[in-house]
């Protein structure tokens, strides 16, 4: 299943392809029409990564987000009785049921008002810091350091526009919740916490996301090698290498991702146990809470739902984000090709 810009106007265009080369021979490959979808025309490669990554992030979040909630509540240190889970199924199933159609959907609206940005820019930093890495280290195709660096860098702006998204999105999931919109949980998170409680996982966040997203991002750059050494658009190889890199991130970061979600929610019954006075806060103080609640194990509670999460998410993240880059850009590329 590999698509490409038919005849007519942008046929010129067929088969752009990461390297530069032309799939139908030509010698001509220096023109517009022959530009690779990959290596985007100058003045519209910002707009055009930012617009496929808003478009990502959101279709991604939404998506997935009813799974998001059950991972929220199966990473819980000191569970409700009525919330203690076996399966991702059986928990949609059974808060449904007992709370509610909608239930497994609030905190939706934040979340896509913090995806949408906040991938626009993670998308636009990482392909733009990619070239230039490439440049800068001589690497002739992909530099699997500078893909890594390159994804490390766009993290610590995903995160800056997404944690308090995060951090409201997590505590509206949880059983029982307090809160009952997105508005309310803002207004007394501010009330009772002040303004830092909205950032106060964000050295956890990058110290997960750093590691996950270079995992990631040289997984699925490798794994594009292996299936699409050409780099056509090719959808399938897209959702392949794009599920397979998240599932492999998300496992090795479980452990970062209960510790991010104990400092997002400050679980009370779990910092009662843990006879913690106040705000729990810190990296090194949550990881210590955690082991000292469920040992060892505690840091992979959640990581069959975190795996089927992350699985199909950045699936369909990648081959959202590919789809419209290359709609966006054949549309550039015909519209400055000569009749």
């Amino acid at each position: 299943m590999e698509l490409r810009s038919g005849g007519g106007v942008g046929s010129q265009a067929v088969g752009r392809r990461m390297d530069g080369d032309c799939r139908d021979g030509g010698g001509g490959c220096k023109d517009a029409g022959s530009e690779d979808y990959e290596n985007l025309p100058t003045g519209a490669a910002v707009s055009t990564h930012m617009t496929a990554g808003a478009m990502a992030g959101i279709l991604e979040h939404s998506i997935m987000y009813p799974v998001d909630s059950v991972k929220t509540r199966m990473q819980s240190l000191n569970p409700d009785p009525k919330a203690q889970y076996t399966s991702i199924y059986g928990a949609l199933k059974k808060i449904m049921k007992t709370e509610g159609f909608w239930r497994p959907l609030r905190g939706l609206n934040v979340m896509m008002m913090g995806a949408g940005p906040a991938h626009a820019m993670y998308f636009a930093c990482y392909e733009n810091m990619k070239r230039t890495l490439n440049d800068v280290f001589n690497h002739q195709g992909n530099s699997h350091l500078a893909n890594g660096i390159a994804g490390s860098m766009a993290t610590l702006l995903h995160d800056a526009v997404m944690n308090p998204a995060e951090v409201v999105k997590q505590r509206l999931q949880m059983f029982n919740s307090k809160h009952r919109s997105a508005l309310s949980c803002i207004r007394t998170v501010w009330r009772t916490e002040g303004l830092g409680a909205f950032y106060r996982s964000y050295t956890t966040q990058l110290t997960m996301n750093i590691p996950f997203q270079s995992i990631h991002f040289i997984t699925y750059e490798f794994l594009q090698e292996q299936v699409n050494p050409r780099r056509d658009y090719n959808p399938q190889s897209h959702i392949i290498s794009g599920g397979l890199a998240g599932a492999l991130a998300a496992a090795a970061t479980t452990p970062l991702d209960v510790c991010k979600t104990l400092l997002n929610t400050q679980e009370n019954m779990a910092l009662t146990l843990a006879k913690v006075g106040g705000r729990l806060s810190g990296m090194a103080n949550a990881f210590r809470t955690v082991y000292q609640l469920n040992g060892l194990p505690g840091y992979f509670k959640g990581i069959q739902a975190r795996v089927i999460y992350q699985m199909p998410s950045t699936a369909i993240s990648w081959s959202v984000y590919e789809f419209f880059k290359y709609v966006l850009t054949k549309r550039q590329l015909e519209s400055r090709t000569p009749y």
